[in-house]
């Protein structure tokens, strides 16, 4: 298989054999993002893909059950070119339970509901989408390049495809100015859409972004380990009527909460008020592993 730059997979597909079908990310101006600061965006040819698919055929076999296409918006391709990835892969690999990849909200909302339906029908199981934030204030501060109704309307493309859907929430995304708004409306939002996996992140700055330079120059100030507890509090007390695994699966936060909505909203809610109880000093520095 061939790799160009640094790959990026989510944690829960750290089982899954990785084959980079896009180079880069089409948006690539969020401004906390770095991740792919270093490439263009560009779509491989699908000729180059298969053939990447068949040379990890020959070397891992029926070993093969989950496969992730990145970088960043693979969801962008041709959906006649990702029917054929998605054919080609369930015919190398019999064993094969499931294929994800990355799509934000306005290249998902690119594609209509029989395209989805006709995805879903040839084996693609979950869309990893980055929400980050259900608050427009913030989506618009952090060049997401999307609104709150985008997101909305992506993930129900999705919802309505019976795709899985993870969505993910960046604690303290909104910094002190708009930490509240942030965590309440990303709660409202994700209470519409129901998907299936909410996954956490906290935000670190990382350099040679717009939002390390606020940082830098104190226009932005980051919330401490407890704030962005207390933030997490507030975010997974909006959340009402979902049926939503609840994932903190990622170094970067505070606490490691975890359960099923709704039966262990209370659990998870007792967890965050034990980890406040502890005195901040515990908790590591808000920009440690800055890069």
């Amino acid at each position: 298989m061939r790799y160009e730059g640094v790959i990026y997979r989510p944690p829960s597909e750290f089982d899954s054999l990785v084959i980079q079908a896009t180079i880069g990310c089409p948006h690539n101006r969020c401004s906390f993002c770095n991740m792919y600061s270093d490439r263009k965006f560009k779509i491989r040819p699908v000729a180059d893909i298969i053939n990447d698919l068949d040379m990890a055929q020959l070397r891992f076999g029926e070993n093969v059950e989950k496969i992730f296409f990145s970088d960043g918006n693979t969801i962008l391709m041709k959906t006649k070119n990702l029917l054929t990835l998605l054919r080609h892969c369930y015919k190398l690999f019999p064993n094969l339970k499931r294929v994800t990849m990355y799509g934000s909200a306005q290249y998902i909302n690119l594609k209509t509901l029989e395209e989805f339906l006709k995805l879903k029908k040839a084996g693609l199981s979950r869309i990893h989408c980055g929400m980050e934030s259900g608050d427009d204030n913030v989506l618009k501060l952090m060049n997401k390049g999307f609104t709150q109704d985008e997101m909305l309307k992506a993930a129900t493309l999705i919802k309505k495809s019976n795709i899985e859907l993870s969505l993910y929430y960046i604690v303290g995304l909104g910094g002190y100015d708009l930490s509240n708004q942030h965590a309440v409306n990303s709660g409202k939002l994700i209470s519409k859409i129901n998907p299936d996996f909410i996954r956490l992140r906290t935000l670190i700055p990382f350099k040679n972004t717009p939002l390390y330079k606020l940082y830098t120059k104190n226009k932005f100030r980051l919330l401490n380990p407890h704030d962005a507890l207390k933030e997490t509090k507030l975010f997974v007390e909006s959340l009402d009527n979902i049926d939503s695994y609840f994932l903190s699966d990622h170094t970067s936060n505070y606490c490691n909460v975890n359960g099923k909505f709704p039966e262990d909203k209370d659990k998870i809610l007792k967890e965050l008020d034990n980890k406040l109880s502890l005195d901040i000093s515990s908790f590591r520095s808000p920009n440690a592993g800055t890069l």
